[in-house]
């Protein structure tokens, strides 16, 4: 009876078995790789449920454990595979330089020297000065060579405003200032101060004079200029006590060699030539104490030719 009751029923069992087994992987109600059942909220069963042994069923459809990491990690991928492109290089800018032709290198500066010249050295030459300027102009050999602007009397001071130059193509005397915008010289030697003896001061008197060569420098851009020394007088002249004395001609002699810069402005100590031991002019070589002999201008003269500048 039993056996006969199975084989009626054993078909129908197998079948519900079957289609419970299939039910519950398809809808998440069992743990199929643990063969264990699980409730619907997802927590694991008590114990009390009932489990399934040595039959693997596989999901049909497997969920992912986790879209999000395998999502990040594909972008990770792709983005490590993907090689970035190289950056573009920029272009030059034109900036014209190779139109610019080069700077042209400075010349070098004249080696200056001071050495011997002759007469044909002062054919550019202008001489400034008072009546022993005048006195080198009447009696010296380069009367006929260089330029001579000397007047009796003359100052630093009135020098520019003087009316004593005669030029050909004037009407009448012109002053000094209006000449030199008519004339070029490459050399301009200045010797005044003895008449200045007495007004102001040492600082004043250099002031001027430096105002004077500065403004020659202004109408005469290449000209060298020499600062000749005041000459002195006679040691018996300058015992006198009066304002006109060696220390105070020796004075203003140091501050004007102090306007000299050994480039465009050269200064001349021509006492060297004309002095005695004592610091005073050769008594011989005067009448007056204070202007030369006519045949002793030739010793100013020799010194100013000994002691040129030279350029190379």
């Amino acid at each position: 009876m039993t056996l006969k009751w199975w084989k009626k029923w054993s078909f129908v069992i197998i079948l519900a078995v079957t289609g419970i087994i299939y039910y519950g992987a398809s809808t998440g109600l069992l743990k199929i790789n643990g063969w264990e059942s699980v409730d619907p909220v997802g927590e694991e069963s008590s114990g009390e449920d009932w489990q399934l042994q040595g039959i693997d069923i596989i999901d049909p459809d497997p969920m992912p454990e986790s879209t999000d990491v395998q999502e990040e990690s594909g972008e990770t991928a792709a983005s490590q595979s993907e090689e970035p492109e190289p950056a573009a290089t920029p272009e030059p800018e034109e900036t014209g330089a190779e139109d610019i032709p080069p700077e042209p290198e400075p010349e070098p500066e004249p080696e200056i020297c001071i050495g011997r010249v002759e007469d044909d050295y002062f054919s550019d030459a202008l001489f400034l000065g008072d009546s022993r300027t005048v006195g080198l102009f009447k009696y010296g050999g380069l009367g006929e060579t260089a330029t001579f602007y000397a007047s009796t009397g003359m100052t630093i001071y009135k020098l520019f405003g003087a009316e004593i130059v005669e030029l050909p193509e004037q009407q009448g005397m012109i002053s000094v200032e209006e000449a030199l915008q008519h004339q070029s010289f490459g050399k301009i030697y200045i010797m005044m101060g003895i008449n200045e003896m007495g007004w102001g001061t040492v600082e004043s008197f250099t002031e001027a004079y430096a105002e004077v060569i500065e403004h020659l420098q202004e109408l005469q851009p290449d000209a060298i200029i020499y600062i000749q020394s005041i000459l002195k007088v006679t040691t018996a002249r300058s015992d006198k006590g009066d304002h006109i004395n060696n220390e105070a001609i020796q004075a203003r002699n140091e501050a004007l060699s102090q306007l000299a810069d050994g480039e465009k402005i050269f200064y001349l100590e021509v006492n060297e030539v004309i002095c005695d031991e004592d610091g005073g002019m050769v008594k011989d070589y005067t009448t007056d104490g204070v202007h030369l002999k006519a045949k002793y201008i030739s010793l100013w003269e020799e010194y100013l030719k000994d002691n040129a500048v030279l350029l190379d």
